[in-house]
């Protein structure tokens, strides 16, 4: 998205569909000042989505402000006021535009809730978009970065999607122009796992002696560029948070047992959790091991999805 963006009619909604993220790599370094823990990742976004829609509020005679409504995954539980990172984003660019802020958003959410699949981060990602649009303001790639940049780790990406080597806490992308496309049966859980607590989680397993800074992303770079199959790929999915998620919830452990024993190629926990991802030879492979993994029991959902797919800003 540069320069100016298309003007809204009267009258318009604005749709973006924004996908979920998953970490192929992710490596976690020691804590910064800052709090936040030094990361070298490997994002890849999949076919996964969450639809932002954006309508102006005072259209349908409500004051402006900022209103927002969910379906799908999480209705009903999710927050809808200042906690809700989109309802931040939409604030944010507001700001941006020195308007007040008239909106009325929908997060038609299809990303399963707190599974390490960055369905918030989208949807903040999405609100950027979909606001810019609807509002009619001028803002350049590196200002939207920067306002996502802001909003959290993940957004910067969550607008590009595709596959990215990510440093710092997450948010200084490069973009990797991987060659192919990978096929994932995605298992969440019943149980959640707080990000933050799964960072201490780390901390006090290497005080321990368990687990190491997995910094070098080099490896599972050349693969994408080269177009690896998925049989390379299984041997090169790291996640140092996989052991620290394992430990708080154990029966993560249960589940990825079931998936290899089903087979799939690899079983990789997501992000920090809960999310499993299960690695399939193809589409066909992921088809008939979703089937095997719903009827073994012990997965809250099952979704198939592939990898890397567009987001919004692409």
């Amino acid at each position: 998205m540069t320069g100016q963006t298309a003007p809204a009619q009267p009258g318009a909604q604005i749709s973006v569909e924004v996908p979920a993220k998953i970490n192929p790599h992710l490596g976690v370094g020691d804590a910064r000042a800052d709090g936040f823990h030094a990361l070298s990742t490997v994002y890849q976004a999949i076919s996964l989505h969450d639809t932002v829609t954006a309508e102006r509020r005072s259209e349908d005679g409500g004051e402006p402000g900022i209103e927002i409504t969910i379906s799908g995954e999480g209705a009903g539980t999710l927050p809808t006021d200042e906690a809700n990172l989109a309802h931040k984003a939409a604030k944010l660019i507001a700001l941006y535009a020195g308007i007040e802020p008239d909106v009325k958003l929908h997060l038609n959410k299809r990303i399963p809730v707190a599974g390490g699949l960055a369905g918030g981060s989208a949807d903040a990602a999405g609100t950027l978009i979909a606001c810019a649009r609807l509002w009619e303001v001028e803002i350049g790639d590196a200002e939207l970065h920067r306002l996502a940049a802001g909003l959290g780790s993940d957004v910067p990406f969550c607008l590009k999607g595709g596959t990215a080597i990510g440093r710092g806490r997450g948010e200084e992308l490069t973009p990797v122009k991987a060659k192919g496309t990978w096929h994932w049966v995605v298992a969440t859980t019943d149980t959640q796992i707080s990000t933050p607590d799964c960072y201490k989680e780390v901390d006090r397993l290497r005080e321990d002696g368990i687990g190491r800074y997995s910094s070098d992303v080099d490896p599972i770079v050349k693969a994408f560029e080269r177009g690896a199959t998925a049989d390379d790929m299984a041997r090169l999915l790291i996640n140092d948070m996989e052991a620290a998620a394992v430990s708080l919830r154990p029966q993560l452990a249960s589940l990825m047992h079931g998936g290899l024993e089903e087979g799939a190629l690899a079983a990789h926990v997501s992000g920090s959790g809960p999310t499993v991802l299960f690695l399939a030879t193809d589409v066909k492979h992921a088809v008939a091991l979703a089937r095997r993994i719903r009827m073994r029991g012990g997965a809250k959902s099952v979704h198939l999805a592939h990898g890397p797919v567009d987001g919004p800003a692409a």
